[in-house]
């Protein structure tokens, strides 16, 4: 297949629908985009492909390789699959070649050709404080496509219009330019310009960097090294496919020895500085939208992170009686976004952390606003009750 074959069949899924986030290529179905979390199939007119076979997803995988870097097939066969950016005019993937079942797979994530501000992401106003840190550790977490990297994209830009300061990034592959405005920006990319995160954070910490980027912290080597880079005054920005807050101080320990894992809680203690954990949910009119959870190190915190959760005594009960720090759980969050009418009740419950917390609220509001907060309706005692059973024995 040509590049210009490619390009062709890849603008027209991207011109289905302007917000679609990523493009599907699977053995055994046609064409796929996701729109607003959902996988739909798409016919090409002029390439009406209805089932992909293994000859089209090869030619399709080896094309977008071909055009990018020769050694993302010794990539692809020595571990399966291989990461890089491919661009089509102003537009620019993330891709994903993969093999499932001995046949090439492709995911494609369309990138943002723009940073968006951090209230058109619906991100919380506390975010200016994080960014506004001058050392420690920062972790933005949550699934796949939860909107991580664009996140810490606002973040680096806010640093980038406040202060002069040598910002250093380590991705796979860049998502996001940034131009230079206070700060000064080194993008480099895994496979490019690094060949692994703990080198390339080892490197980074000998160019004389104020702010370090690591797109994700995947090992035990590379969290050492974020950890060490925090502890000697940098700043550094990272993600961990964790759900909350408290499951991402687990996912740290659990990458360590169990004999170093007082060690490390100490270093964690003592580096981390904020955990902000995201989830995308479908909002009642069209598109999604940002549910977050915010975790700000203070005593409490700290403690915890010290000696360990117990029952009585959790990441989430500190996070949710600690607003007053800038902090908010996912069911706090939820709920405001129930009240301010962008989430129907049934997506609340069904994203919520603990459905009971956010039932109780969601009836408070609606009893509030004089609705209804049951189905039960025309209860009533039976007095005639006791009479008709003496009269019947």
């Amino acid at each position: 297949m040509r590049k210009q074959e490619l390009d062709h069949i890849l603008k027209s899924l991207v011109d289905y629908h302007p917000e679609i986030s990523d493009i599907i290529f699977t053995v055994g179905r046609p064409p796929q985009v996701i729109l607003w979390g959902e996988l739909k199939p798409v016919i090409i007119k002029s390439c009406p492909i209805q089932t992909l076979t293994p000859f089209h997803t090869e030619k399709i995988a080896l094309t977008l390789i071909s055009n990018t870097h020769k050694r993302l097939f010794e990539n692809y066969f020595s571990q399966g699959y291989c990461d890089f950016s491919y661009s089509l005019e102003k537009i620019r993937f993330r891709v994903n070649v993969f093999s499932q079942r001995g046949y090439f797979s492709i995911a494609m994530r369309k990138l943002p050709d723009r940073i968006p501000t951090a209230e058109e992401l619906y991100l919380p106003k506390i975010i200016y404080e994080i960014a506004e840190e001058k050392f420690g550790l920062i972790l933005v977490t949550g699934p796949t496509g939860s909107g991580k990297s664009t996140t810490l994209a606002v973040i680096l830009e806010l640093i980038n219009e406040s202060r002069p300061c040598h910002i250093i990034t380590l991705e796979d592959p860049i998502e996001f330019i940034h131009n230079h405005k206070k700060a000064t920006f080194e993008q480099r990319e895994l496979g490019v310009d690094f060949f692994s995160f703990a080198e390339g954070l080892r490197a980074a910490l000998r160019q004389a960097p104020h702010v370090i980027f690591v797109g994700e912290i995947r090992d035990r080597e590379s969290l050492e090294i974020a950890l060490m880079a925090a502890e000697t005054g940098h700043l550094v920005l990272s993600t961990l496919h964790t759900t909350d807050a408290g499951q991402t101080i687990h996912r740290i320990l659990s990458m360590v020895p169990i004999q170093e894992e007082s060690f490390t809680r100490l270093r964690v203690a003592d580096s981390l500085k904020w955990v902000v954990s995201q989830r995308l949910l479908p909002r009642v009119d069209e598109g999604r939208i940002l549910a977050t959870e915010v975790m700000r190190k203070n005593l409490r915190v700290r403690e915890l992170i010290l000696n360990g959760e117990t029952p009585d005594r959790t990441f989430y009960d500190v996070i949710e009686t600690s607003g007053a720090f800038g902090m908010h759980t996912f069911d706090q969050s939820i709920v405001k976004l129930y009240n301010e009418g962008f989430i129907t009740e049934e997506t609340a419950l069904a994203y919520a952390s603990r459905k009971t917390v956010v039932r109780k609220e969601i009836d408070r509001i609606k009893a509030q606003k004089g609705e209804k907060t049951t189905d039960i309706e025309g209860l009533r005692i039976d007095f005639e009750y006791e009479k008709k059973i003496k009269k019947g024995t």
